[in-house]
């Protein structure tokens, strides 16, 4: 499956050429014209990481990745800065709002790809960990110490949490499941009160460590 990939800059030449490249490198791209779009995006597909310039009309680069940093649904999506802003205080605040890498205008477009697939590879690499883990956990627990069971969750419950851990939209798994966007959100807060999480990301965990552990 391809990652997704939301762009995120106000200059429309730019923004189309960093499409072309990211899409011939094997990326879905996704695009926005601002902060505010971007967010409006992101609500309906999460993407696997975010490009964004700072300087943009309205909600600049900085806001955008504090709100995507303040939400649990999308606080572990990797931000890359694209900006023409190159002062050792621009790279500062940009990491104090919690970036994960900072490429200054102009760039070489083998950079920018270099960089998103760098940080992709970490994020799996991470996962594999967790989910390793997890499973070395689960053969030496002792056998009264149980994780809640599969079957805590209805079949209902189960295909939403499947789509979840693949990084689909509630809008995405409702058309997936041809069930309404508020039955979506219906059952995943059911999950979430069921196994006494607070976010997606908790699911995509759950199913990514269960799978793995087959």
């Amino acid at each position: 499956m391809k990652k997704r990939l939301l762009v995120v800059e106000d200059n429309f030449r730019l923004l189309q050429a960093i499409n072309v490249c990211l899409s011939k490198s094997g990326f879905e791209v996704m695009t926005a014209r601002d902060g505010n779009a971007a967010l409006e995006r992101i609500a309906e597909t999460i993407p696997d990481l975010i490009v964004s310039d700072i300087m943009m009309p309205g909600m600049d680069g900085f806001s955008l990745a504090a709100q995507v940093r303040a939400n649990p649904r999308t606080d572990l999506i990797p931000i890359v800065f694209l900006t023409a802003k190159e002062t050792r205080q621009d790279r500062i605040a940009g990491f104090k709002v919690g970036i994960d890498a900072y490429l200054v205008k102009p760039f070489e477009p083998d950079e920018l790809v270099a960089a998103i697939e760098n940080i992709l590879s970490r994020v799996s690499r991470t996962h594999r960990r967790v989910a390793r883990t997890s499973n070395e956990n689960n053969q030496t627990a002792p056998v009264t110490r149980k994780s809640a069971p599969v079957s805590d969750l209805t079949e209902a419950e189960e295909r939403v949490a499947n789509l979840v851990a693949k990084s689909l939209s509630n809008k995405e798994i409702a058309a997936q499941l041809n069930i309404s966007v508020r039955t979506v959100e219906m059952h995943i807060s059911n999950i979430l009160s069921k196994k006494n999480w607070s976010n997606r990301v908790e699911i995509a965990r759950f199913v990514i460590e269960r799978d793995s552990a087959k």
